[in-house]
């Protein structure tokens, strides 16, 4: 369904989510004591719901807030109802069919100039934009993969075959960032699946570091002159650079929840004083990024969006929550869905994508649901 239109990973996740529910109340199941992750993010949401009021568009920085906690609260439910339930062998087995059908059609749809995925739309001539879609459907088999990979429910070769064919087709598709997140993804897991308390405490260290101080080391680390990459890549940097200076003009409070869309002097186009710093002098740059805005919707990395928009108190509550995630991480898959997940985050999509935010949910309940079948203990390490 992914490959077909990404939007649906949100209204998928949420019917799982309750028919679990629901099946398990049927059951005899009722909820247990909240999780240790549940305060910090509440504390977030909270606070996003408060900086809704300076928000440029504060109704939407408040149904932004109201359809996370929706969202959080039956994905916390899902995972509560499948704890002590007799199904983690079908868990993984469930994923592994889902992961290798959707890398199927990827595949065929890549390879006939997108003409799945133009059918499903009533498209008898695929543009050439189309092919850009199937990036979603690459980011989403990156961060789900490791969640068969690394479960011994799965048949040896069964795993092994998910891991190259997914990976060979991620790194088919479009979308860098998902190409990255692959291999981050399986490694973390086979680092994860020998030493599962290294590579726990490695991950929170990592994004609590990554969240906390990444606009503070933009300015040491990104190139001033970029003109060898490719246009987009170029433009993610310019993005980052106007991000961080906007962050530095309101470091402890923030600009608003999902303000990022509306930050002053987004829409603008780089300024050739702009295009010289980065080095984009040559007449096909200028001409690329004279239809470039500095700011389109959201920087397109999740630290900096957190702290342009929730300020210094949102990173704060944001690498806590983030940093015990990556602590209680059950297993090698858990692991390297965590890894996964976060290199996207990093480099594309909106914090707060509906559909994004919807998939990583599904993908952290798949795993607490199929944690006794996985060969990484909570133990080990």
């Amino acid at each position: 369904m992914v490959v077909l239109q990404n939007r649906t990973l949100a209204p998928i996740a949420l019917i799982c989510f309750a028919a679990t529910i629901l099946g398990a109340w049927r059951e005899g199941w009722r909820p247990s004591r909240p999780p240790a992750l549940l305060w910090p993010a509440l504390m977030l949401l909270g606070w996003a719901a408060i900086s809704a009021i300076w928000a440029p568009e504060a109704g939407r920085g408040l149904d932004t807030v109201l359809r996370l906690g929706f969202s959080l609260a039956l994905a916390l439910l899902a995972a509560d109802a499948l704890r002590d339930a007799p199904l983690s062998p079908i868990v993984p087995r469930a994923a592994a069919l889902g992961l290798a059908l959707g890398i199927s059609a990827a595949l065929f749809d890549d390879a006939s100039g997108n003409a799945l995925r133009a059918a499903v739309r009533g498209i008898s001539e695929p543009p050439a934009t189309l092919a850009f879609g199937l990036k979603n459907a690459a980011s989403v088999i990156a961060f789900l993969l490791p969640v068969a990979v690394f479960a011994p429910a799965v048949p040896k070769w069964g795993r092994i075959g998910l891991a190259a064919g997914g990976s060979l087709v991620v790194l088919l598709l479009p979308g860098d960032s998902a190409k990255f997140a692959v291999l981050a993804g399986l490694a973390c897991g086979l680092v994860a699946s020998v030493r599962l308390g290294m590579t726990r405490r490695s991950l929170a260290a990592g994004v609590a570091l990554i969240i906390l101080g990444l606009p503070w080391l933009l300015g040491a680390a990104l190139p001033r002159d970029v003109a060898a990459l490719p246009s987009s890549a170029a433009h993610r940097l310019l993005i980052w650079d106007f991000a961080a200076e906007r962050i530095a003009e309101r470091p402890i409070l923030g600009w608003g929840m999902d303000g990022s869309r509306a930050i002053p002097g987004g829409t603008d186009k780089p300024d050739p004083l702009m295009l010289q710093n980065f080095g984009l002098t040559s007449e096909a740059a200028r001409s690329w990024f004279q239809h470039a805005q500095l700011l389109p919707l959201h920087p397109h990395n999740l630290a900096l969006q957190v702290w342009l928009e929730l300020g210094l108190v949102g990173a704060v509550l944001m690498a806590l929550l983030l940093a015990m995630m990556a602590w209680h991480l059950p297993n090698a898959a858990g692991c390297g869905v965590f890894a996964a997940a976060l290199v996207i985050a990093m480099l594309s999509y909106g914090a707060w994508q509906y559909w994004w935010v919807a998939g990583l949910m599904l993908g952290a309940v798949t795993v607490s649901g199929a944690r006794s079948s996985y060969r990484a203990q909570a133990s080990s390490g």
